[in-house]
């Protein structure tokens, strides 16, 4: 059994009586998305829990709020699959699909998913504007692309990418960045209103 299908299994007790997801999280927004972000991997008792990126957990409350504010999202919070969150213009995935232990995924995880980040952004080809939060979806991306020198991260940092992309850096809209004010709303606002000037 995998790691993501114990935590399914177990749950939270918060979560008892819900059905979990347990499988690779597929990434969700609109086909015709000219913005992509980019996050880290599913959650243990978020996405890992709804089947969805970014959904049932506070990482998920801060960053659909902001994309709410932005016009990229019909509604300011994603609660389940089926809650009628439609994104215009833009889409949610992750470099790993599989909730990993701790949050923190190994590098042979990132490797093998990232074929299926890659057949992401051959599929979604009006997308103009990568947001990557957080540095390892950033130096995911950058890999990639084969960034040479290979680009440093931070937040509203930006590096052109082959094909007219602009990838673009922003904090992770975790916990640990949103409750210290390492990552506000304006912030993030920031981020997506730098996205639209560039296109997305």
């Amino acid at each position: 059994m995998t790691w993501r299908e114990k935590v399914a299994a177990e749950r939270r007790p918060a979560f008892a009586g819900e059905e979990y997801w347990g499988r690779p999280v597929p990434g969700f927004g609109d086909p015709a998305a000219r913005l992509l972000l980019v996050g880290l991997a599913p959650a243990a008792h978020g996405a890992n829990r709804t089947g969805r990126m970014f959904t049932g957990d506070r990482s998920g409350d801060f960053l659909y709020r902001a994309l709410w504010r932005a016009g990229y999202a019909n509604r300011p919070d994603s609660v389940r699959r089926d809650d009628g969150l439609a994104l215009l213009g833009a889409w949610v995935t992750s470099v790993v699909k599989c909730a990993p232990p701790a949050n923190k995924p190994r590098p042979d995880e990132r490797d093998r998913c990232l074929r299926f980040l890659v057949r992401e952004l051959e599929l979604l080809s009006e997308v103009r504007v990568i947001v990557a939060l957080g540095q390892f979806g950033f130096a995911a991306v950058g890999a990639h692309f084969d960034v040479r020198p290979r680009p440093r991260f931070g937040h509203l940092v930006e590096h052109a990418l082959p094909g007219d992309l602009v990838l673009l850096g922003s904090f992770h809209p975790s916990q640990q960045n949103t409750f210290t004010g390492r990552l506000t709303e304006p912030m993030l606002d920031a981020v997506f209103a730098r996205a639209r000037a560039l296109g997305a």
